[in-house]
């Protein structure tokens, strides 16, 4: 006998997405180890079998999560990378610490569970060739000014410097932070454009 193909709910339902809402709150408020479709249930006022009515597993849901928090920051990203001075706005974005707790927790998440690991590794490439070749397009010959550096290491040592900062800091540590942000100031320095 063939088995049933499970129904989910439409993307587009308001329930999912009060699903999904809720699921973040959780997470933000309590960590991922947190998350069961009761919880979720709870906080959105539903009963748990709507939960997996819209997202049979876990993992579905979790990944669902982490599909609009990247989906936020992609964003985010896009609109910095228009304005007037898309370097500055690029490291303000990755020093920004609005969507640190999210992320730390994405990060340990994605230690544990596949599907999340492997969603994240796919938009976090997507995401890193995207803004590569941007920066080749806004900076073109001016990456030389900074020796050794292309448009892909320059987005990697700029996410990674700003997130560190940030993580660091919510820990209370704060040794070398000063520093680190004068050299990346440095570097936006010279790969200003030239005003003439």
């Amino acid at each position: 006998m063939a088995s049933a193909t499970r129904r989910v709910g439409a993307e587009t339902s308001a329930t999912r997405a009060l699903i999904i809402e809720a699921t973040a709150q959780l997470i933000r408020e309590q960590g991922y180890a947190a998350i069961s479709s009761r919880r979720v249930a709870a906080r959105a006022g539903l009963k748990p079998s709507l939960v997996h009515y819209y997202f049979p597993t876990t993992d579905d849901l979790l990944v669902e999560v982490s599909r609009h928090g990247a989906d936020e920051s992609d964003r985010m990203i896009e609109e910095a990378l228009a304005s007037d001075d898309p370097l500055r706005a690029l490291w303000d974005f990755f020093m920004d610490t609005s969507r640190t707790a999210m992320a730390l927790e994405f990060m340990a998440m994605a230690n544990h569970r596949e599907a999340v690991r492997k969603h994240m590794a796919e938009h976090s490439e997507a995401m890193r060739r995207r803004q590569t070749e941007i920066l080749k397009h806004i900076l073109g010959d001016r990456i030389a000014r900074l020796d050794g550096f292309d448009p892909a290491g320059l987005s990697l040592v700029l996410a990674g410097i700003g997130r560190a900062i940030v993580m660091e800091e919510g820990l209370g540590v704060k040794t070398g932070h000063e520093e680190a942000r004068r050299v990346v100031e440095t570097w936006l320095e010279k790969l200003a454009p030239d005003q003439s």
